[in-house]
C-alpha cells in the first residue's frame, strides 16, 4: 500500500483537529467568552453614566446648600476613585483587581446615599427642575445598572461552568481559559443596593434660624486602584 502524501496529510489533519475541538466545545467556549465581554461592556457603560451625573448633581446641591461641603466632597471623591480604575475586559480574569472595582462602586453608592439624604432638608432643591431631572437620570441609571449586572453574572456563571466541566475543561486548560471574576455575594448584596433617590415624602421643615449641621458620616470604604 502506498503511503499517503504529505499534501494530503495535513488537510486531513487540520480537519479532524476542526471537529474534535468542535466536540470538545471549544466554539461555545468561544462564545461564550464574548458573551461575558459584551455584559461587562455594559456594566462599565452604566457605571459610568453614573459617574457623568456627579459633577452636574454636586453643582445643583451647591447651589442650595454650599456649607453641606463634607457630604460634596465625599461624593467628588468616590468619583475620583471610579475613574482611576481602568475597568478593561480583562479585569475580569483577575479577582483582586475585581473587588477594587466593586470596593470603589460601593463608595459611589454610599456618597450619593448620603447625598440624597441631606437633599431632603431642602425643599427648593427638591422642586428645582435641574435636580429633579437629575434625580429622574440617575434613577433610570441604577435600574440599567441593575439589569447590566445581572446578565453579567448570568454570563459568567454560564462560562464559567462550562471552563469546568469535562471534556470542555480539556479545551478550555489547551487555550488557557480559565474561570472568570464575577460578584461574590457580599458584593452583590452591597452593591445591588442603589441609592435612594425617591422624593415624594415630605420633608421636615427646618428652623430657619438655625443653619443645619453638615452630618457627621464616615468616609466611603474602598479605594480604587490607580494605574
Amino acid at each position: 500500500m502506498n503511503p499517503i502524501p504529505m499534501k494530503t496529510l495535513k488537510p486531513l489533519a487540520l480537519l479532524a483537529a476542526v471537529l474534535t475541538l468542535g466536540g470538545c466545545g471549544y466554539n461555545s467556549l468561544q462564545s461564550k467568552d464574548e458573551d461575558v465581554k459584551a455584559a461587562w461592556s455594559e456594566v462599565i457603560n452604566q457605571y459610568q453614566r453614573r459617574a457623568d451625573l456627579v459633577p452636574n448633581l454636586v453643582n445643583t446641591v451647591k447651589g442650595y446648600a454650599a456649607h453641606e461641603s463634607e457630604v460634596l466632597i465625599q461624593v467628588t471623591d468616590a468619583r475620583a476613585r471610579v475613574g482611576s480604575i481602568q475597568a478593561t475586559p480583562e479585569l475580569v480574569n483577575d479577582q483582586e483587581a475585581m473587588n477594587k472595582f466593586l470596593a470603589a462602586q460601593r463608595g459611589m453608592s454610599g456618597a450619593l446615599s448620603r447625598l440624597m439624604v441631606v437633599s431632603e432638608n431642602y425643599p427648593n432643591l427638591k422642586a428645582d427642575a435641574s435636580f429633579r431631572d437629575l434625580q429622574s437620570q440617575l434613577e433610570g441609571t441604577e435600574n440599567r445598572i441593575t439589569v447590566a449586572r445581572n446578565r453579567y453574572i448570568s454570563s459568567v456563571r454560564e462560562y464559567n461552568v462550562q471552563v469546568r466541566s469535562f471534556p470542555s475543561n480539556l479545551t478550555a486548560k489547551w487555550f488557557n481559559m480559565v474561570p472568570k471574576a464575577n460578584f461574590t455575594v457580599e458584593d452583590e448584596h452591597a452593591i445591588s443596593t442603589a441609592p435612594k433617590v425617591d422624593f415624594n415624602a415630605p420633608a421636615a421643615s427646618p428652623n430657619p434660624s438655625v443653619q443645619p449641621p453638615a452630618p457627621q458620616v464616615p468616609a466611603p470604604s474602598g479605594a480604587g486602584a490607580s494605574h
